[in-house]
């Protein structure tokens, strides 16, 4: 959490006089459409996430309705698009983009005291490639549906698959490109604008988490796009590069694959860590403990994640000798992990913490992100792997640190920011249930999923044994709980940005640049450049937020 003073015109936000992005550029659908503000270009990406949200989400409560009475209510090919379609569309057009490109675009440029990221039009671009690719994939789900599961394994993608598997793909490879231009954006606006005295450990945590990010979207995304580019040559052309039948090998598909999609994982999660470091803090009332740990364990995160990919691979054909290696490997990168944890709750302890929303949602994190982040100690263990592979229990895991962790994450940032975003205030009560709801209905929801793993319910099949019934009811049960604790910040939010009370400058007596803007910010955000001249180890014991 940064605390930092400033000179300047800045310092004293301006009252009224100065028009917010919201209105300096109208609100014709031609200033959004060709807007250069990272502001804006944030909100549109909070549209598009958002509707891929609830597609993908839908698509879950499906699934999790045919799962209530085997046989359920659809034929198994149905089922195998539906589950395909949720991770699809939940992995590549939500979890990746989420917080980078809405509240990274947001405030990477209010946080460095920067009036704009570092290539405009090229943030501008990478929306557009984002809303076209989101547009193949949709028309590939719902035209004639994708049945490969998200990570498209040949040579079930390549020969045998139905649908429009080419055409799925071509979606994913067009989002690379857009990650890779808001990972190329962030890294040269956190090198290259920042304002004086803005040294590198002088800033805010979420800077840094976004900036290990970025460098993970350069390095990792053009893996992903050449190897789902040769799926499509060897389906297409029928050239052997992945099909035994043809003379390819599967397993090369495998660790192309996962070279990316593990540190996906961190794409994913760092961000999400940055949010947290930010919000615990602050609704702590003291500053982050070990600030220098947890900037160095996310780029070692960062780093780390490019060495572990193999561990998805255990059962399937690679030695015991590289399998030893990457489990050690996945142990060692729980440490950074770990560290984090540790310091936010000792950030925690003997701090004056209030129970606001977005503190809410960041302790749901932290208890959620450690479950998940436990039981991937055991599936790192080649022993209990070869038990667990392809069971609900890898389901549990995976949930709990991409759903249960990210989502809350996301949403703690979103009620964080909201009033600087909007300069609005949301209901803080309603805001407070959805919070609970979320955390109680997804424990419901995905911890029975480690019974039925440990019990051997294998994932991806539309039927079960009568004996899993039970906790499936319950985790369907739970499903219903956590849509409702989703569907509500839709409405109480949608609510406030019209009949909300107006926000202050600060109403969370908050440190960072920030926060000392105009809620919501001007279009170029600082009329004077500002200068920072404290450390980010000082806290105010007992702020008090400032009025508008």
């Amino acid at each position: 959490m940064t605390t930092a003073t400033f000179t300047g015109k800045a310092e004293q936000p301006t009252r009224g006089a100065q028009a917010s992005y919201l209105t300096a550029e109208g609100f014709t659908l031609r200033s959004w459409l060709l807007t250069k503000d990272h502001k804006r270009i944030a909100i549109l990406y909070t549209i598009s996430i958002t509707l891929f949200f609830f597609v993908g989400g839908a698509a879950a409560t499906l699934i999790r309705f045919n799962l209530v009475t085997p046989p359920g209510l659809f034929q198994p090919d149905t089922y195998n698009r539906l589950f395909t379609m949720h991770g699809i569309v939940m992995v590549w057009f939500f979890l990746i983009p989420s917080i980078p490109t809405t509240m990274g675009n947001f405030l990477i440029p209010l946080m460095i005291g920067a009036k704009d990221l570092a290539f405009p039009r090229l943030n501008l671009l990478s929306w557009y490639l984002f809303v076209i690719a989101g547009v193949l994939g949709l028309v590939a789900i719902f035209a004639g549906g994708v049945d490969t599961g998200w990570t498209f394994y040949t040579p079930f993608s390549t020969m045998y698959s139905n649908g429009y598997v080419v055409l799925a793909l071509a979606a994913v490879f067009v989002s690379g490109f857009s990650s890779i231009l808001t990972g190329l954006n962030f890294i040269v606006s956190i090198h290259r604008l920042r304002a004086p005295g803005l040294t590198w450990y002088r800033l805010p945590v979420f800077c840094w988490s976004n900036y290990a990010t970025a460098l993970i979207l350069v390095l990792a995304t053009p893996i992903l796009a050449i190897t789902l580019a040769l799926v499509a040559v060897e389906r297409l052309l029928k050239v052997g590069i992945f099909d035994p039948a043809l003379g390819g090998d599967p397993l090369l598909f495998q660790h192309l694959f996962w070279f990316y999609s593990h540190p996906a994982v961190y794409i994913m999660i760092l961000p999400g860590f940055g949010v947290i470091s930010e919000i615990v803090p602050c609704f702590a009332r003291k500053p982050l403990f070990g600030y220098k740990f947890v900037v160095w364990s996310s780029i070692a995160i960062a780093g780390i994640g490019f060495f572990v990919w193999a561990h998805h691979m255990f059962v399937a054909g690679i030695s015991l000798y590289a399998g030893l290696v990457f489990s050690l490997l996945s142990y060692i990168i729980a440490v950074p992990s770990a560290i984090k944890v540790f310091n936010w709750t000792a950030t925690l302890h003997k701090g004056w913490i209030s129970f606001d929303a977005p503190m809410l949602y960041a302790l749901g994190f932290i208890g959620l992100f450690t479950i998940g982040g436990l039981t991937g100690l055991f599936v790192a263990n080649l022993a209990f792997d070869v038990h667990a592979t392809d069971t609900y229990f890898v389901v549990a895991h995976f949930h709990y640190i991409m759903v249960g962790g990210m989502v809350s994450a996301y949403f703690g940032g979103l009620h964080y920011w909201w009033p600087k975003i909007t300069g609005r205030l949301y209901p803080e009560w309603w805001a407070r249930i959805a919070a609970i709801l979320i955390f109680f209905g997804f424990n419901l929801t995905f911890f029975p999923q480690f019974i039925l793993g440990y019990l051997g319910m294998q994932r991806r099949y539309a039927s079960y044994p009568p004996e899993f019934q039970i906790w499936n009811v319950l985790s369907s049960a739970g499903a219903s709980i956590l849509a409702v604790g989703y569907a509500l910040p839709l409405f109480y939010l949608g609510w406030s940005l019209w009949r909300g009370k107006k926000a202050g400058p600060n109403p969370w007596a908050a440190t960072g640049l920030e926060w000392r803007t105009p809620s919501p910010p001007p279009p170029h955000n600082f009329d004077v450049t500002p200068t920072v001249t404290r450390p980010p180890y000082q806290y105010r014991p007992d702020p008090e937020p400032q009025d508008v």
